[in-house]
């Protein structure tokens, strides 16, 4: 079983805490997105969409960071994706609502402008669309907040899921712009709670790397 991915990759990090904290035998092929290699003839010939995560596991090819943990989970039996039913769904909501509400206001604008994402994007865009993202994200950060987390220690409860690695990722892309979650208290407790978990460091390490290179000139300005 191979993944192509790459640290850097919001969507890559979750499946590969998760990979780390199972101890799963998976081979990680790192396809290095800032070098473009996404959109070399070679790895297109792997997945024509040209985006990781990419998951291969004999004639299965899988693409999609939810569909490839929930893959994942399932093989390992793994709590993160609890079997019984009405459990289960509530987790496949939660990464939803990440997927759709969240991402779309914090990560889309909020987040991803500061570097120059989505691509094209003029000094006054890239700035409108941060003032966009500022003004409405405490909506879905409190909801987040006061009623998904609610002073439980996971997003679906006592014990971490699915919805818990990919909701970090999404979160955490706030370093970009040096975020402040002390407004938010479960949420900043949360996030301490799952950085202390024994896959964060080895999983994140490249992600702060960048994170100092993006903050680094704001800084000495």
């Amino acid at each position: 079983m191979k993944l192509y991915c790459d640290p850097i990759s919001t969507t890559s990090r979750p499946v590969l805490m998760f990979i780390a904290e199972q101890g799963l035998d998976v081979e990680i092929v790192k396809v290095d997105l800032l070098a473009g290699e996404h959109l070399a003839p070679e790895y297109l010939a792997i997945n024509p969409n040209g985006i990781v995560p990419f998951l291969v596991d004999g004639d299965l090819k899988l693409g999609e960071c939810a569909a490839i943990l929930k893959y994942l989970a399932i093989r390992a039996h793994a709590t993160a994706y609890p079997e019984g039913l009405k459990a289960q769904v509530k987790v496949d909501e939660a990464i939803s609502w990440f997927n759709t509400r969240f991402h779309e206001v914090f990560c889309l604008f909020g987040c991803y402008p500061v570097i120059g994402v989505p691509h094209g994007l003029s000094p006054e865009m890239a700035a409108a669309m941060l003032a966009y993202g500022a003004e409405h994200s405490p909506r879905w950060l409190r909801l987040l907040d006061e009623q998904m987390l609610g002073g439980r220690p996971f997003v679906c409860g006592d014990q971490v899921s699915l919805a818990d690695y990919m909701g970090l990722s999404f979160c955490l892309l706030g370093d970009l712009v040096g975020f402040d979650f002390a407004p938010y208290p479960n949420v900043a407790a949360w996030i301490a709670r799952m950085k202390a978990r024994s896959g964060f460091a080895p999983t994140y390490a490249a992600f702060g790397t960048f994170v100092g290179f993006v903050r680094t000139p704001a800084k000495a300005a």
